[in-house]
């Protein structure tokens, strides 16, 4: 049985429609819909191109960067794979679907969010009386643009040296491309949630042994966390993001109780303060934590998805061939993220 797949007209030209992704090109020429009820049916457009020229891309009987350039059409398949297993080394520990309420997609550099800011009359739960004026919630436009950036790495290899290298082992660093990436974005996240996207909208700073958090400065208790933990209404903290702070959590007493134990030796989840999500990242300031209400706290704008420098890659030119991808954050709610530092 002839399958479409096989007869599509591979074309370097396929990186370059506006808009849309190599995939989504080929999803086009080459429908998934019509491969229901077949073999084939669980591949997506890309994957079946891979069928067609026989390259296995997995296990330890994958084959070699050369097969890619084994023929014209073949080679234009090389720059997907790369963008793949750099996606994928991006979405492994990714945390960023844990700090953002929504993504929006955006095909220029330019983007203007949107935010209410509530006063404390506007929270009040006020009764309406027959012919009286309904609470208004002001949604208005915010007043600077989100800064896009541009995070990338340089992937910088002869053709010669990884000809003959197995396409798994391949991967594995250009996954690794892809882990670095996704960390300059927490980082831009992280950064955006302690000091605003310059809307004037930074969190608010508490600090451990100062009105209202109680304790003693320098020295993180459970009275501290709860004291920060009141502080979110009527949001609720439900995510906490730190770096060095992780041990002093993990160290309180209240997190070392023998329920936990056993719930973290039975299932591998870790006991977290008033059951917030626990996160740790590098790009938090030392002694400091920050909690956010996830469902409201935090926009991410994506400018692009993966991309990558066909061109070179098709001509086998893999010096110093560029691999970015563009995103942005903006505050959606000001006071959904706060920030306790320990002293």
């Amino acid at each position: 049985m002839a399958y479409q797949f096989e007869t599509v007209k591979l074309d370097k030209g396929m990186y370059n429609e506006a808009g849309t992704s190599f995939t989504k090109v080929l999803e086009k020429c080459d429908p998934s819909e019509q491969y229901k009820g077949t073999p084939l049916e669980h591949l997506d457009a890309f994957q079946r191109q891979l069928k067609r020229f026989d390259i296995k891309v997995k296990g330890p009987d994958s084959d070699v960067v050369s097969k890619f350039f084994a023929t014209w059409e073949s080679a234009v398949l090389f720059p997907e794979y790369v963008a793949r297993a750099v996606r994928q080394g991006m979405e492994e520990s990714n945390i960023l679907p844990f700090l953002t309420a929504a993504e929006t997609r955006i095909t220029g550099m330019d983007y203007r969010s949107i935010t209410s800011a509530p006063g404390e009359e506007d929270k009040g739960l006020k009764l309406v009386s027959e012919g009286a004026a309904i609470p208004e919630t002001r949604i208005r436009a915010q007043e600077n643009l989100v800064q896009l950036h541009k995070r990338g790495r340089m992937l910088v290899a002869s053709y010669e040296a990884v000809q003959f290298q197995r396409l798994d082992l391949f991967s594995v660093t250009l996954k690794q491309i892809g882990a670095y990436i996704n960390r300059m974005h927490v980082a831009d996240a992280v950064n955006v949630l302690l000091y605003g996207d310059g809307n004037n909208n930074a969190a608010s700073f508490y600090s451990v042994g100062s009105d209202p958090i109680g304790g003693t400065a320098g020295q993180l208790s459970y009275e501290a966390l709860v004291d920060f933990w009141s502080q979110f209404d009527p949001y609720t903290m439900n995510t906490l993001v730190v770096g060095d702070a992780m041990a002093q959590i993990l160290k309180l007493p209240e997190m070392q109780d023998g329920a936990a134990g056993l719930d973290f030796q039975g299932t591998g989840k870790l006991v977290t303060p008033m059951g917030a999500t626990l996160l740790r990242s590098s790009a938090v300031p030392p002694g400091v934590i920050i909690g956010l209400d996830k469902n409201y706290a935090l926009e991410m704008v994506r400018g692009s998805d993966v991309l990558v420098e066909y061109d070179k890659l098709i001509d086998r030119q893999l010096e110093r061939a560029a691999i970015t991808s563009i995103s942005g954050f903006s505050k959606i709610f000001q006071e959904a993220s706060k920030v306790l530092e320990i002293g």
